[in-house]
């Protein structure tokens, strides 16, 4: 997940796109006190409840999908699962590297088809009860045998031949081939005593009575759709409660809104939609009481095509474009993208150009084309495919589809994400010069046009966890929906067999040099399909109002992202800027101790989806 994030989006990663309708949650609204500003005192300095607690509200600008982690795949929605749940194990901060969450440790037998872990005796569900390894066995049984329970994260469990818990203490995954994400399973763990009464996972989305039960850093409290998630600190999370006793995310449709709401001391924190714009951040940079976090991102930024939606059972559906089934076709498309206006002139170098499907963050994965095989900026050549593959123009200069009638691409775009917005532009710019149309599809929810394939292309991106296999698996011809009427975890339609053999071996291999490799043939394999065009890798640009967070971890500790991390440590991490102590270091994870309580508001109309934890503008995690 972080995962997948989408996920846009998505920590996500951190985590399969699904469509759920968030039903308004029952309960009191939050209510904050924000000092009004005054002469003497220019900016509010800490948002709190009325009851005095302290606060740390976030303004983001996507919307939860459900609030089930067996459904949810945009970035927020999975991020506040990782707060609200272990997972058997987490990322340290500074490295990535696997270190002990519900698991204390972890062991595989000779032929890595067993493997036991060890289940912490110190971990409680906030209702009081233990959490063992039934629970987790539970968990992953359920999305072995329930396909609804398998929406968001079935991936991770569909190698699995058999899981049980021998004792409160172990849990044993019994695999039918070597399975190199093992210590990789973004899945979260929930408590058997509270799921097993759910009828219907397809459709329970846990946002009905509160507050939810988990045994991560927060509790889920409250939750009002397109409105606001609130979160309590949990003050018996055995890594050490929270420093903050609320944590709030806050929707804003309008970004310039939250912008605004940060001078104002309204809200704590920005994401943006996923980044702040240039523009934004510059203005932010001068900004009294505020700071500017502006590194790289574990996002990617990609148009991708329509390859004909289908399912698992051979049944076409949808409405793209045929030119697009052409190889040839999308190669033209994307030879006349220019990737470096797109870094120089929308992002403003708050950007790296994009190639591959993984970001250089990531850089055992990292994979860039040979010259030979890069999709290079070439209008003249794109002009050339395209009446190679029989598509000519007219007197009129117009491009003719197989049907005579000129083409014309509809283009699906988040109407919250700027970036979208102004790509979209130039690519109405660019593409007119081949003689075709371009009509941008700007919407609030994109989610109903992509799930019925009523589109032709679509801006589209994930956060990308540090383990590959999620954001790899989006692309199976396994993550197809099985009829049309369902929903699959598919990211874009996408089925290759060669792709697929690609996925199955690198999901095999445990050397992590030889996996690495896989994982580029892979990338290679998608890059040459031409369905994705990863046309850059942003920046997480993000700010923060210094007079209500004194600190908060980034991930990687080095020069990292805040929002939408692999893990839960930026807001259990934060410190409000009135506290007196400081946090401490923990050595076994090298991570500050410390909390925080996570309120979650999300104001406004709309549903954003994200798709893919297109966080920033989300997803998957």
């Amino acid at each position: 997940m972080s995962t997948q994030v989408h996920g846009r989006g998505l920590s996500g990663p951190t985590r399969s796109r699904r469509l759920v309708p968030a039903a308004v949650a029952v309960g009191a609204a939050l209510v904050l006190s924000a000092a009004t500003a005054t002469p003497l005192d220019p900016a509010p300095r800490q948002a709190a409840a009325a009851d005095g607690a302290k606060v740390l509200t976030v303004a983001v600008a996507q919307s939860v999908d459900s609030l089930s982690p067996f459904l949810a795949s945009r970035l927020l929605s999975t991020s506040v699962h990782r707060l609200m749940y272990e997972y058997l194990t987490n990322y340290d901060p500074k490295d990535n590297r696997a270190i002990p969450g519900l698991a204390t440790k972890w062991e595989s037998s000779p032929d890595k088809l067993t493997w036991t872990y060890t289940i912490r005796s110190n971990s409680k569900w906030s209702d009081g009860q233990q959490a063992t390894a039934e629970d987790a066995a539970w968990t992953f049984n359920k999305m072995m045998t329930d396909e609804g329970a398998a929406t968001a994260n079935g991936s991770f469990v569909s190698n699995f031949e058999k899981v049980t818990a021998p004792s409160p203490t172990q849990l044993v995954v019994r695999l039918k081939k070597p399975q190199a994400t093992m210590t990789a399973l973004d899945v979260p763990i929930v408590p058997k005593h509270v799921w097993e009464k759910v009828r219907d996972f397809s459709k329970f989305n846990n946002d009905k009575s509160f507050p939810v039960v988990g045994n991560g850093p927060f509790v889920l409290t409250g939750y009002k759709a397109d409105s606001y998630v609130r979160l309590k600190a949990n003050k018996s999370f055995w890594r050490g409660s929270p420093k903050f006793d609320e944590l709030v995310f806050r929707y804003y449709k309008d970004q310039d809104a939250a912008v605004a709401a940060l001078r104002k001391g309204e809200v704590s924190f920005v994401a943006g939609s996923p980044s702040l714009t240039p523009a934004q951040a510059s203005a932010l940079k001068n900004a009294d009481d505020i700071k500017v976090n502006d590194a790289p991102g574990r996002r990617f930024y990609a148009l991708a095509t329509n390859p004909g939606a289908r399912a698992r059972n051979g049944q076409k559906f949808g409405d793209g474009d045929p030119s697009l089934l052409d190889e040839l076709v999308r190669h033209a498309l994307f030879m006349a993208v220019d990737r470096k206006t797109i870094i120089d002139k929308v992002f403003q170098g708050h950007a790296v150009q994009g190639e591959g499907y993984i970001p250089p963050r990531f850089s055992p994965y990292f994979w860039k084309p040979s010259a030979g095989q890069e999709l290079a900026y070439d209008p003249a050549k794109a002009a050339q495919l395209l009446d190679q593959a029989g598509y000519k123009t007219n007197s009129a200069g117009k491009r003719l589809g197989k049907d005579g009638k000129p083409i014309s691409y509809r283009v699906l775009c988040h109407a919250t994400d700027p970036n979208d917005k102004a790509v979209g532009q130039y690519l109405q710019e660019w593409w007119s010069k081949l003689g075709i149309g371009v009509t941008l599809d700007c919407l609030d929810n994109v989610s109903d046009p992509w799930l019925a394939g009523t589109y032709d292309l679509a801006f589209d991106g994930w956060s990308v966890n540090p383990d590959p296999d999620f954001v790899l698996s989006i692309h199976t011809c396994a993550a197809l929906p099985a009829t049309p009427k369902d929903v699959g975890a598919t990211d874009n339609f996408i089925c290759d067999k060669r792709y697929d053999e690609l996925y199955a071996r690198q999901l095999a291999e445990y050397d992590p040099v030889k996996r690495a490799a896989i994982v580029k043939q892979a990338e290679s394999r998608l890059y040459d399909l031409g369905y994705m065009n990863v046309m850059a890798y942003p920046n997480a640009v993000e700010a923060y109002r210094t007079d209500q967070i004194k600190s908060i971890q980034t991930m990687p500790s080095a020069a990292g992202n805040i929002y939408g991390q692999d893990g839960y440590w930026s807001w259990w991490s934060a410190v409000p800027a009135d506290s007196d102590g400081s946090s401490d270091s923990s050595s076994s994870t090298g991570v500050v101790i410390g909390g925080i309580v996570a309120a979650v508001v999300l104001v406004g109309a709309g549903v954003f989806f994200v798709m893919r934890r297109r966080a920033g503008a989300d997803d998957r995690e």
